[in-house]
């Protein structure tokens, strides 16, 4: 590539003035900081990571540091600021935990985050490179994958032994001329420049001079991201405890609330615990806990000798998601069958629980004979979590056992943490759906299954499960995916999510 001193600046235009037409044979380049992403502040990302590696503790040092990174950004150099939010969050953590989060927990808030004109020019191009001062492991995975950017070049962290050192390494953090730097270096085996360059502030000159056409994207306030489900590839899966995108403020309304959060989770949890199932619908919504119910329950059966259960076929949200169905339907006898959740989860349960093996010839005897027991069967044939609008793919397994099936759009809104994980402790999972203020269940009971929407017509169980899908789908409002279990694990984990028999590290 030519060097820096060869082009000559053309004028710098707004990006709204870029067309976005004809250009599948060009080269961009853009800036992330302030111009791929809205908000101007790194922190919220740091954040995340550091309650991910770090716990609580590590999210308050990083928030009790925000005020020098702020200064020293504003009023040193915004490489100074910078490296002091990469010591408090990286110091310590093995680098294959940063990478952890960066793939599984921060793409889901980069994601919410796009600006509408860099993105519109961004995803025109054949050829995309981003250039960040940010660090390049936290901002690499959602790149490449959701956004299919070719190259990413930015700050590089330090490591002994796979361990993060904290600091910044080769020649620091990239911004300003080092940005230009590195561009060169990227090109400098290639006898072509960069068609588009794209930056969001005056330091961004230096590799914008590099290119043939030069934009800048000009700050305004309440710009709406680009929607999420508009991407190459949204964000169906991610992991991390935090809901909200944690902003200084919110950040410091997490840790206030968090002394208050741990002990009320374990009143909740252990109160419910000590109940029975009719009483936990009350008792649970006393201790602040909502429960909404919409459409009409089926009525308290009036058993015979030969009449078997119900199918109650629900969409998965948590870990409670049968509690709180059989909650909702109280006198009725049901019996929650799960793939494999914590020991803690079981003992706690107040329901019969009956764990599935994944050997289809012994599940399915399994459910026939709970069935034949005249006991409602509460399933959830995901076989995961998904906490996004989408519905993953439903085995069709509880259609072949029985025509008695009763769907069920489960759903619920929590305002703080996660009531699910892949990479984190399952025990953990209630402790944190309960640990919210005011979590929400939104429960609908749809019509059940006619004899002509079943197998005993001579539909085959994958229809049957396909149909359910969709009328579930349909009340929720999601979408209805082929996803499964195990694309979600490798997604996030990079495994199939069959965890061996270890005590408290059982998938969901």
């Amino acid at each position: 590539m030519a060097t820096q001193s060869t082009y000559s600046p053309n004028k710098i235009q707004p990006i709204c003035q870029c067309n976005s037409k004809g250009r599948e044979n060009h080269t961009v380049v853009a800036d992330m900081d302030e111009t791929l992403l809205i908000h101007r502040s790194s922190f919220p990302y740091f954040a995340l990571v550091a309650f991910d590696v770090g716990g609580i503790l590590r999210l308050l040092l990083l928030l009790l540091a925000s005020p020098l990174a702020w200064f020293l950004h504003n009023f040193v150099s915004q490489s100074a600021g910078l490296k002091v939010l990469i010591f408090v969050t990286f110091a310590g953590v093995k680098v294959s935990d940063i990478e952890s989060a960066a793939n599984a927990i921060l793409p889901k808030h980069y994601s919410e985050d796009l600006h509408p004109e860099t993105w519109r020019v961004l995803s025109s191009c054949a050829r995309k490179y981003v250039v960040t001062m940010s660090p390049r492991i936290m901002v690499e995975p959602f790149l490449k994958k959701y956004l299919g950017v070719d190259l990413v070049l930015g700050t590089e962290i330090m490591s002994w032994k796979g361990i993060a050192m904290g600091f910044v390494a080769g020649s620091g953090v990239l911004v300003g001329k080092e940005k230009g730097v590195a561009l060169v270096k990227a090109f400098e085996s290639s006898s072509s420049v960069p068609d588009i360059g794209i930056g969001g502030r005056g330091t961004d000159i230096s590799f914008m001079n590099l290119c043939k056409e030069k934009y800048i994207v000009p700050w305004k306030p309440g710009i709406r991201p680009v929607k999420p489900d508009e991407l190459p590839n949204p964000v169906i899966f991610h992991d991390g405890r935090l809901v909200q995108t944690p902003t200084p403020f919110v950040t410091l309304l997490i840790i206030l609330w968090f002394p208050i959060a741990v002990p009320l989770s374990i009143v909740r949890v252990f109160l419910g615990s000590l109940c029975s199932v009719s009483q936990f619908y009350y008792i649970v919504q006393l201790l602040g806990c909502q429960i909404k119910v919409k459409g009409t329950p089926p009525p308290n059966p009036v058993r015979h000798p030969q009449q078997k259960g119900f199918a109650i076929v629900c969409s998965h949200r948590n870990v409670l998601d049968p509690l709180f169905v059989s909650a909702v339907l109280r006198h009725r006898p049901t019996t929650c069958v799960t793939y494999s959740v914590s020991k803690f989860t079981e003992f706690v349960a107040i329901v019969r629980t009956c764990r599935l093996t994944r050997d289809r010839s012994k599940d399915a005897k399994l459910i026939r004979d709970i069935l034949e027991q005249g006991r409602d069967l509460v399933v959830c044939p995901e076989g995961t979590t998904c906490r996004e609008p989408y519905l993953l793919r439903f085995s069709s397994l509880f259609a072949e056992l029985t025509d008695r099936i009763l769907p069920v759009a489960v759903s619920l809104k929590v305002s703080m943490f996660h009531g699910s994980t892949v990479r984190g402790h399952k025990w953990l999972d209630i402790f944190f759906f309960l640990m919210n203020p005011s979590p929400v269940y939104e429960i609908t009971f749809l019509d059940m299954l006619s004899p002509e929407q079943t197998c005993s017509s001579g539909k085959s169980s994958y229809e049957v499960a396909n149909n359910v899908q969709e009328m579930i789908a349909k009340a929720l409002k999601f979408k209805c995916t082929n996803l499964t279990r195990k694309d979600k694990y490798r997604m996030l984990a990079g495994t199939d999510g069959l965890v061996r028999e270890k005590p408290g590290a059982r998938s969901s």
